[in-house]
């Protein structure tokens, strides 16, 4: 059985057995018809909840977003259908979601098209959020080798962004890795640049060092940062967050489900495709991922007490951490995107998310985040600005 379809089964079941057990009535009664119609596709009650909003920063954006990266090729290296990818973003809109992630680099430049033809018919009702900073041909999509934030590129790559997307606006843009030859600074003035254009109206930084976020917010105040978290990656935990809340920073967290994991569907019989990242990450290979999958076991138990599902608690894990944080789940299935917006209706009390917190804070992640040669390119330090 391949991953992708024990992916498609565990969750889908997961759902199925939660479709029957109410959330609470007031859920049913006031969710839009477009919502309730969804429990027939197996999201269950939970999903007939609206996602409510989220502040990043100054920025109003949905509670839950949706991560535009692998509908140009999963991560089993599938190439999923294109009409059935504008679908599931539309179908999101339709339950409320109105935080749209994605960067030049998904495809490279095709994930851009396909999220600009999603929304098009809607764009002025949505928040998208797209990046900059890989070496990356905005014409033709080429991948050259290192990063490229210098000013005249990323002015480049935003004109490109904005062709693909097509729109005359980006509303958060992020850069994607820190250059280490460019200085935060200059990035920031590319940016005050493209503002006063109009182009870009918030800006933010994935994976960077603590210092050069803080560089770069007394340049230009940031937005919001996009790194990995979840109750698989912890890490943002030791300086990020609490740097993020000092500065009035929204934190958005990519793979915010451990790359699947967090939803049941990957186990010690596991085998990734080639091609597949995970297959380099080490805290799925087969000396650590039995230590891990303890946390899936743990999903599961609260998943059972909580009537959710275990991707669900992983999402509502996240919302209850900070009332400023906004995970972007990404997906190629309806049924998935449905069950992850139906996280919103999952409520932790505060005593509830104090004892999973503990419970988390227990069990030791064996392994590495990311493969040696990806990890390397987060957590740069820009290079000192020697012009001042």
């Amino acid at each position: 059985m391949t991953i992708n379809t024990k992916l498609a089964m565990n969750r889908r079941g997961l759902l199925m057995a939660a479709g029957g057990m109410a959330v609470g009535p007031m859920l049913a009664s006031t969710a839009p018809a477009s919502a309730q119609t969804s429990r027939s596709e197996g999201g269950g009650a939970a999903a007939a909840a609206t996602v409510g909003r989220r502040k990043l920063g100054s920025l109003e954006v949905s509670s839950i977003g949706l991560g535009v990266q692998n509908m140009h090729r999963t991560y089993q290296t599938t190439i999923p259908s294109r009409p059935e990818m504008i679908n599931i973003i539309r179908s999101a809109f339709d339950r409320d979601v109105i935080f749209f992630d994605t960067a030049e680099a998904y495809g490279p430049l095709e994930d851009e098209r396909i999220l600009g033809e999603a929304v098009a018919p809607f764009r002025d009702k949505v928040v998208i959020a797209t990046k900059f900073g890989w070496n990356i041909d905005p014409e033709t999509g080429r991948r050259l080798p290192g990063l490229n934030s210098r000013p005249d590129h990323i002015k480049k790559a935003v004109e490109g962004s904005l062709q693909r997307l097509r729109t005359d606006r980006i509303e958060l843009l992020y850069q994607h890795r820190v250059d280490p030859q460019v200085p935060i600074e200059d990035v920031a003035g590319a940016i005050k640049d493209l503002r006063a254009q109009g182009k870009v109206l918030h800006w933010g930084l994935s994976e960077m060092g603590p210092n050069t976020l803080l560089r770069a917010h007394a340049e230009l105040p940031v937005t919001a940062v996009e790194n990995e978290y979840s109750m698989l990656w912890r890490g943002p935990e030791q300086q990020i967050i609490p740097l993020c809340e000092q500065l009035g920073i929204g934190f958005v967290p990519w793979s915010p489900l451990g790359v699947g994991f967090l939803t049941g569907a990957i186990d010690a019989q596991t085998r990734f495709a080639a091609g597949d990242i995970r297959g380099g990450e080490t805290r799925f290979s087969p000396e650590n991922i039995v230590a891990n999958l303890a946390l899936v076991e743990l999903l599961k138990r609260w998943a059972e007490r909580k009537r959710a599902t275990a991707a669900q608690i992983a999402l509502a894990w996240l919302l209850a951490q900070k009332p400023w944080i906004v995970p972007i789940p990404g997906t190629t299935q309806m049924a998935h995107m449905i069950e992850n917006v139906g996280a919103a209706a999952v409520r932790l009390t505060s005593a509830e998310a104090t004892e999973l917190n503990r419970a988390v804070a227990a069990i030791h992640i064996q392994g590495a985040r990311l493969p040696d040669a990806v990890q390397v390119l987060s957590d740069i330090e820009a290079p000192p600005n020697n012009r001042r």
